[in-house]
């Protein structure tokens, strides 16, 4: 019978100095300033805006109207509320608990500020921006638009009381996540109550890792992962152990790598020189749709 080998560790990353995008996205990058897109991928970005204190403002902040074209962008809301549109016509809040996902696919415009009641009171903000690549297949292939609630998350109880597993896309058990991928992508947000233990597996090509999004814990019983601290995984075995030092709450990433040339400049993510300068031309051109600013 064959059993799992463990999962090294790679590195662990503290949160680098923050930046902002716009004036509404307080972010610590994680990728690509831990590794390559190559490496990382089908994980080509991730933005992390930890726990930032907003003031309330009649005024909401954000990001005003940008393109994108190759990918996909996941907007994962912990705390605080956001509202977005984009040229495909998709739009709408995304609240605490909510994910947004966007196939930007063949190219949209795209616009994003704190939710306009929100901005009056202000308070904790915290989100996820991940970018998701697309298989050359796909990236030309029409844009679209998930709106997942937390109500509609899977949630499966751990064993013990253990906590909760969230799964917001792919297949944990045999439970399915909400959202619909391209290519194989597990996103899970893992509750685990203090002292608690489990074990996670993936396939050992999947590229694989974690971001500490509350408390602290163990993994493979012997590296610290602290608060807002990110644990990159080698593709040396499949599982792995995680212990919670206190409540915690941890985005598990694990996807298929796209084995094909990155070309990356900006808001576009393609795979040759010449479909970026496509790209550029198309955006310039007006192709990419209208967004009122």
């Amino acid at each position: 019978m064959k059993t799992n080998k463990l999962r090294r560790i790679e590195r662990v990353t503290q949160p680098g100095t923050p930046h902002f995008v716009g004036d509404g996205f307080r972010v610590h990058n994680f990728i690509p300033r831990t590794s390559t897109m190559q490496r990382m991928n089908p994980f080509i970005m991730l933005d992390y805006n930890s726990k930032y204190n907003f003031p309330a403002t009649n005024k909401p902040k954000g990001v005003g109207v940008h393109p994108h074209r190759g990918f996909e962008t996941v907007t994962i809301a912990y705390k605080g509320c956001v509202e977005h549109s984009d040229s495909a016509g998709g739009g709408g809040v995304i609240g605490e608990g909510d994910v947004q996902w966007m196939t930007a696919a063949s190219g949209v415009l795209h616009k994003e500020f704190h939710e306009t009641e929100w901005s009056k009171t202000g308070g904790e903000f915290q989100m996820v921006q991940l970018w998701v690549n697309l298989p050359a297949k796909d990236k030309m292939s029409t844009p679209k638009y998930q709106a997942i609630s937390n109500s509609e998350i899977t949630k499966i109880d751990l064993p013990n009381k253990a906590g909760e597993i969230e799964v917001i896309a792919g297949d944990y058990q045999g439970h399915k996540g909400a959202a619909s991928t391209f290519s194989p992508v597990n996103m899970f947000n893992l509750k685990l109550k203090k002292g608690a233990k489990t074990q996670l597996s993936f396939p050992a090509n999947y590229t694989t890792a974690l971001l500490m999004v509350e408390g602290d814990a163990i993994v493979n019983e012997n590296t610290d992962a602290l608060q807002d601290h990110f644990v990159m995984f080698s593709n040396d075995g499949e599982s792995f152990t995680v212990e919670a030092l206190n409540d915690a709450i941890i985005l598990v990433l694990s996807g298929e790598p796209i084995n094909e040339p990155i070309a990356a400049h900006g808001p576009f993510v393609m795979n040759t020189q010449e479909e970026l300068i496509e790209a550029f031309q198309d955006f310039n051109t007006g192709k990419f749709g209208y967004l009122e600013d």
